[in-house]
């Protein structure tokens, strides 16, 4: 992918109807700014990806961003190309931080809420479900955001 591929994220997306806030409500109704708090630090890729049956989303982050602590209902596996990742995630014993880095993976299973944090050159990564994006629910937490 040339950087030309590479194009900012629609901040349009507190209205989308798979984003829920933690109780059980719209992302939409949630005390938060979606535009607000992504303005300007996540970018996605239009460069064609020939695998049809490979639901992705290739995405590119600014340094030290952290996106909001969120879960899905399916399970997440994010490919890290360049850069890198801190990612703190709930576990069984506690909350637990690891760093994810290029050629490196991170499985996150559903219903595990998770933090990722840019490094300092920022992070480029593919995100991919193992079912149809459309299918793809995620619930935001209260944690990394800009309040309205």
């Amino acid at each position: 992918m040339s950087d030309a591929d590479w194009v900012p994220m629609n901040l349009d997306q507190q209205s989308f109807p798979s984003y829920f806030w933690k109780d059980g409500g719209l992302l939409a109704d949630a005390p938060v700014d979606f535009a607000a708090t992504f303005d300007g630090a996540m970018w996605v890729s239009t460069a064609p990806i020939d695998l049809p049956r490979f639901n992705r989303n290739p995405l590119r982050v600014v340094p030290h961003f952290t996106v909001p602590r969120h879960h899905h209902n399916v399970d997440e596996m994010l490919f890290v190309l360049a850069g890198e990742y801190s990612i703190e995630y709930d576990d069984e014993g506690g909350s637990k931080t690891v760093r994810v880095g290029p050629g490196e993976i991170f499985l996150s299973r559903a219903g595990t809420p998770y933090t990722m944090t840019a490094g300092p050159e920022g992070v480029t990564y593919i995100e991919t479900w193992p079912r149809p994006v459309t299918e793809l629910e995620t619930v935001w937490h209260d944690r990394g955001w800009v309040r309205r």
